[in-house]
């Protein structure tokens, strides 16, 4: 992690929202927010949690703007925002081996073990969100892993959170997919009342 400089927590908040207004992209940012600072402390990241944390806040501030140039325009936002070259560099490594719609595949490989959760976790948030609001609790402190694996393997569900990238995530850190499910499954449940707080803060601002 770089020491040079950073940017706080509330200044990439800012950030975001400057390009993103759809809650549902707020939403999952603070998702995202959350899960990676949980994983850091995990990982024996701890000192590092908050740093974790704005990476995964801001990893997909071009996606509302730019659907098509997803992890394309981000560079430029976030240097124009004063964001450190080593996070944005996290940020840009989350879509390695995609192809968005412009028809670039991005090739920023994910190199440290922070890039790796995210690329890893990301996507199966998503889905893990998904299959919770399936639940009568709406939540994921009830669900076990034999339930988000059944819905995993349905092709049907939430056919727009990929795979593929979650098992390329998976094989990237050296894990096999039941420990990526498990952990990210905890870190949700872990996280579910902070990041619904955090929604609360916001939408009441």
């Amino acid at each position: 992690m770089s020491t040079e400089k950073t940017i706080t927590r509330e200044a990439a908040f800012d950030l975001l929202k400057k390009y993103n207004k759809d809650p549902f992209h707020i939403r999952h940012a603070l998702t995202v927010e959350a899960v990676m600072e949980w994983y850091a402390r995990r990982l024996g990241y701890g000192d590092e949690a908050a740093y974790w944390g704005i990476v995964g806040l801001l990893h997909d501030i071009d996606f509302e703007l730019y659907p098509d140039r997803h992890c394309l325009e981000a560079p430029r936002l976030l240097r124009e925002g004063g964001v450190p070259e080593d996070m944005i560099r996290a940020v840009v490594s989350h879509g390695y081996g995609i192809t968005v719609g412009c028809g670039t595949t991005l090739d920023t490989e994910p190199k440290r073990e922070m890039e790796k959760v995210l690329f890893a976790a990301d996507e199966l948030t998503g889905l893990i969100w998904a299959a919770a609001l399936m639940r009568p609790s709406k939540s994921t402190k009830d669900m076990n892993l034999k339930s988000l694996k059944k819905k995993y393997k349905s092709k049907g569900f939430a056919a727009g959170c990929s795979r593929d990238v979650i098992e390329r995530g998976a094989a990237q850190l050296g894990w096999d997919l039941d420990r990526l499910l498990s952990l990210t499954l905890e870190a949700m449940a872990d996280c579910e009342d902070t990041i619904l707080a955090r929604v609360e803060e916001d939408q009441a601002e």
